[in-house]
């Protein structure tokens, strides 16, 4: 049997920064092999992609504190930002699991 997302609890699993505007951003290594990440970061002024999140996306990962399920986030979201979220079940969802295939966050089953 499949759990149900809203169900699900989800963790940050990436370094992040908030800029002074309270946006996100995520850090992504730009290299993951040990090898090459101590052959050739040191050669490079950035070592991480910087994926920068918009209003909505940096609220559901400041929300995305391992506490929270994923529909506990859709109502905080829905509360916040009222009709501009709609239908924001499909939209959380669809979010939550890009940035679960990206490994950005981690999901596991719920209280």
């Amino acid at each position: 049997m499949m759990a149900n997302l809203l169900d699900m609890i989800a963790t940050r699993n990436r370094e992040w920064e908030q800029t002074e505007d309270g946006r996100v951003i995520i850090l992504q290594p730009k290299f993951t092999n040990k090898w090459l990440a101590a052959r050739l970061l040191p050669r490079m002024r950035h070592p991480n992609f910087r994926i920068k999140l918009d209003e909505f996306g940096s609220w559901v990962w400041l929300e995305c504190d391992g506490q929270r399920t994923v529909q506990e986030i859709a109502t905080s979201l829905k509360t916040k930002f009222g009709e501009r979220t709609e239908p924001v079940c499909d939209r959380l969802g669809q979010f939550i699991n890009r940035l679960v295939h990206y490994q950005f966050l981690l999901i596991e089953v719920g209280r």
